[in-house]
């Protein structure tokens, strides 16, 4: 885990940066700047264009992840496998973009009712699309590589300031907000020319369609798999892009700006926790190429222990602080703090599980990972067409998070009896019991105390004893506590040299 430990604190700590300026621009300039609407057309073009990313990459983020350690020869330049994944990748924005435009007035009669602002910017998912599709495939490349600092730096931090660059010239009406649309989907070009530069740099930057010397036989394995694994990959996207996209239809664009901004809240509290997964899942396929089971085992109960425990610390703390949280906000986001708990209720799952999805979609079964992925998008689709008109933007976060679990159960099911491995050990338990008794232990004391910001500090102190200390304390979880040590040991050299 020293490769993991290592890029993964560094990671978090530049993903933290670009969470404290993605909080500055979507939790308070955004909320200044602009109206809810607003907010929810803003935020509904990049779930769209996301969803375009999704379908034009063809299934080729997996196959990068799964087959390029099989590929890698620098003489060779890797058997020409990054055009090859271009070509295929070029092929789907062209389909994608074609059937965007011709099923363009089909789409834009969906919004016309309550979101009919949408169809005023619909085209403008495009340039975000192609940008984001482009930047996932360079990303997965350079993870291969094991560089993961650039791309978390290009996309977290550079993007974001400038989005914020864009909120400040809106706010000081040096642009409109139609301009803002439009130039902030144009923003999303940049993580991308910063993967191409890096990729130059590094020698890696391989584009000559000339040099794929990967054979036939190889070439219809690596399709066969783009082709199952696209529709995985459609999956895990839908299940955040599907609620937004349907919200906006069937809510409006005020409920999409709530429920939207409650997505980011929770993606923050994933960032520790995807750090981790960004740098420990190509080792999944190393792991599978030499047949290194005994390895896969302790980083699966590695990754899986290290995201329980960030993400019920980190949910602990939100949720007995939440009022006092939302206190901040507009008042029509109060509907947004059941969002907040059934969101997280599936991401909880989904981190727990840990890395059951790399296992299962790089080993020789992963056909079978097709199922559970259509499970995934029918349920999604056929629970919020029930529970959106019953409970609005609550019942969509109800439909993800059942769907989320359910799925993610069948996977873990599936890995433990096909592969004979899992990702738990007794501890965890402990830890799920402490997570219960800190939010019990703020319930009963909610009304303790008058101040709501002295009864934030009360709340904040009563899940790092009850929770954080006994788990450092009793090293119930070595890799978090050595995962703690080693940052704080980091930080403290860098405040050491600039005092030296």
């Amino acid at each position: 885990m020293g490769i993991v430990q290592k890029d993964a604190f560094r990671t978090m700590l530049i993903s933290y940066v670009g969470i404290v300026l993605g909080y500055l621009n979507k939790g308070i300039l955004f909320l200044i700047i602009l109206t809810t609407e607003q907010i929810g057309l803003v935020n509904l073009i990049i779930s769209v264009g996301t969803l375009f990313a999704q379908f034009a990459n063809m299934g080729t983020i997996y196959t990068t992840w799964k087959f390029l350690p099989f590929f890698k020869n620098e003489e060779k330049r890797h058997h020409g496998f990054l055009p090859l994944i271009l070509l295929i990748v070029f092929a789907g924005i062209i389909l994608c973009t074609t059937l965007a435009l011709v099923f363009r007035p089909q789409i834009e009669s969906m919004y016309l009712e309550h979101s009919a602002m949408f169809v005023s910017y619909y085209l403008w998912f495009l340039p975000i699309g192609i940008s984001y599709v482009l930047f996932l495939v360079l990303e997965m490349y350079l993870r291969s590589f094991y560089k993961n600092i650039v791309p978390v730096i290009a996309y977290e931090i550079v993007l974001r300031i400038a989005v914020t660059v864009l909120l400040g010239l809106i706010y000081f009406k040096l642009i409109s907000f139609d301009l803002f649309v439009i130039l902030q989907s144009l923003l999303y070009l940049i993580p991308t020319a910063i993967l191409l530069v890096y990729l130059y740099q590094l020698g890696e930057l391989n584009l000559r369609p000339s040099s794929i010397k990967i054979s036939k036989r190889f070439r219809t394995i690596l399709i066969q798999f783009s082709a199952f694994n696209y529709i995985n990959t459609l999956g895990v996207v839908l299940v955040g892009s599907m609620d937004v996209i349907m919200i906006a239809q069937m809510v409006g664009l005020e409920g999409t700006g709530v429920y939207t901004t409650v997505i980011f809240l929770t993606s923050a509290l994933q960032v520790p926790y995807k750090s981790i997964l960004r740098v420990s899942s190509p080792l999944v396929s190393d792991y599978w190429k030499f047949r290194e089971f005994g390895k896969m085992q302790a980083l699966y109960q590695k990754v899986s222990s290290v995201g329980l425990v960030i993400g019920l610390g980190l949910f602990c703390g939100i949720w007995n602080n939440i009022e006092f949280l939302f206190s901040f906000l507009k008042p029509e986001f109060q509907a947004g703090i059941w969002v907040f708990f059934f969101l997280m209720m599936g991401r909880l799952v989904d981190m727990y599980f840990g890395i059951n999805g790399s296992i299962f979609t790089t080993s020789k079964k992963y056909r079978y990972d097709i199922l559970f992925t259509i499970f995934l998008i029918v349920a999604v689709f056929l629970l919020n067409l029930i529970f959106i008109p019953k409970w609005g933007i609550a019942g969509a976060a109800i439909s993800t998070s059942l769907a989320l679990i359910v799925y993610n159960v069948g996977r873990i099911l599936f890995v433990w009896f096909a592969f004979k491995i899992h990702p738990f050990h007794k501890n965890q338990f402990i830890v799920i019991g402490l997570g219960l008794l800190s939010l019990f232990a703020g319930w009963i004391t909610s009304d303790l105390v008058d101040n709501k910001y002295l009864e934030f500090v009360f709340q904040s102190v009563l899940v790092l004893f009850l929770f954080f200390i006994p788990i450092y304390w009793f090293k119930l979880e070595p890799e978090t506590v050595n995962y703690f040590n080693k940052g704080t040991a980091f930080i403290g050299s860098k405040i050491g040299k600039q005092k030296a």
